[in-house]
């Protein structure tokens, strides 16, 4: 059998240079999604520390979040066009350089607004780096593995996820940090270390010949690489842009505007269990950072099953059909852990049950997206459909922000905010039909 028969598994079509470009497309998604959960875990503490203030920390906590995704926003929109038109790895180069670097910044904040401004432009760096890795692989690798590729590599996404809560779970565990740092500076700290990484994907990485001569044919034919005019102006491509925007949006506040801030519920367990030890405040802290690095990782291991089963479903059966079933579940466990979670023991089959519901949907997505645009928009479309979603996404923190002020700024308000707000996921279901599937279908061009 040849290497590119269907009878061999997809790996098998993969070249020296076919690796190399997945693997680095991989590696820069780990390390942004670890600096993504670094986040989530330093985030209440940060809070915490900066405003002396519980109840305005569980307030504030949120806007911080809010602050993120807008940046991601702003960085998915502007780079994911840039890669079109410039090059998809240099263009991830300056990402991956960009979010490290002011990850590190953020462990320098002294208030509210400073730490908000690092956060933003973290954001910008994060935000262009999921539309530019998969475009590079889509048009780097062969058709038939297109599909499982661009799952895999989504899955490490969970990889990154699990590494930071690995990370918080060791700091948790030290009684003193080094150098008098608290535990979400250093945090940040270990986040910046990506930016060495730069350096290879910047001195390495190739351009894809699929994007490399398109280009050379679009500069005789006037075609407009990265122009969201055009996207937005074609008929077929407007469509698909607006109506993934939807589905998107859906899954992505369902993750960033939910399921996300379940460190403040995993938090409140904690120290209601601990309770009857009398630890001091020191002590509390740790073991917080700890449990809530363990319940990210249990999240996280479930989302890997999530997203590998997904990804596998959207091969097998079809796009649509898993993006139906990827939403559906991420709603049914998001309300079971806002509202069922109240038991330590709990902390260890339902978060991993949410993390499989709402990091499915990402497997999806990662396969589906590029599926959807012709080389000449394929980052600039994907990171449309991804990133416009944060901008949605962005409301949500603040939504439930407000709510939980309302309803007495207690976990309990906090609980009862996030069911109502999960409720737009149903939303995502509606626009899905509309879609074409691409299942079985060529990448599609101009």
């Amino acid at each position: 059998m040849t290497p590119n028969s269907p009878a061999q598994p997809w790996w098998r079509s993969f070249t020296r240079e076919h690796w190399f470009v997945f693997i680095v497309a991989s590696l820069a998604w780990f390390f942004d999604c670890l600096d993504q959960q670094i986040f989530n875990l330093a985030r209440d503490p940060a809070m915490a520390d900066l405003l002396l203030d519980k109840a305005k920390a569980t307030e504030y906590g949120p806007y911080t979040t809010s602050f993120f995704l807008v940046g991601w926003a702003v960085g998915g929109l502007t780079l994911g066009a840039m890669g079109d038109r410039f090059g998809r790895a240099k263009i991830l180069t300056y990402a991956i350089l960009l979010y490290s670097v002011c990850t590190g910044l953020s462990a320098l904040s002294s208030g509210f607004w400073d730490f908000c401004a690092y956060r933003f432009l973290t954001g910008t760096g994060v935000g262009g780096v999921f539309g530019l890795a998969v475009a590079l692989v889509a048009d780097s690798v062969p058709d038939r593995a297109r599909a499982p590729a661009l799952g895999l590599l989504q899955s490490f996404s969970t990889m990154g996820n699990m590494t930071a809560a690995l990370i918080g779970m060791g700091l948790g565990a030290m009684a003193v940090i080094p150098f008098g740092l608290k535990s979400w500076q250093a945090m940040f700290l270990i986040g910046a270390l990506p930016a060495f990484f730069s350096v290879l994907v910047l001195r390495q990485l190739k351009e894809p010949k699929k994007w490399v001569d398109a280009r050379a044919a679009g500069v005789k034919t006037g075609a407009k690489f990265g122009s969201y005019a055009v996207l937005l102006g074609h008929p077929r491509w407007k469509k698909n842009a607006w109506l993934g925007l939807i589905m998107c949006s859906a899954g992505i506040i369902g993750l960033w505007g939910i399921g996300n801030f379940h460190p403040k519920i995993v938090a409140s367990i904690v120290e209601a269990h601990f309770a009857p030890q009398h630890l001091s405040a020191d002590a509390l802290r740790q073991e917080k950072t700890w449990w809530t690095s363990v319940a990210l990782l249990c999240q996280n291991i479930g989302g890997f099953c999530g997203m590998m089963s997904l990804a596998k479903l959207a091969q097998v059966k079809s796009r649509r059909f898993a993006s139906i079933v990827a939403l559906s579940l991420s709603l049914v466990t998001t309300w079971l852990v806002f509202w069922g979670l109240r038991e330590f023991s709990q902390i260890f089959w339902m978060l991993p049950l949410m993390g499989f519901g709402q990091l499915s949907v990402f497997g999806v997505y990662a396969i589906y997206l590029p599926e959807l645009f012709p080389t000449s928009l394929r980052s600039t479309g994907t990171s449309f459909c991804y990133n416009v979603g944060r901008i949605v996404a962005a409301t949500a923190p603040f939504t439930v922000g407000q709510i939980t002020k309302k309803l007495g700024g207690n976990v309990e308000g906090f609980r009862t905010a996030g069911l109502w707000v999960s409720l737009v996921l149903l939303v995502g279901l509606v626009a899905i039909p509309f879609l074409p599937e691409t299942k079985d279908q060529p990448l599609p061009e101009e």
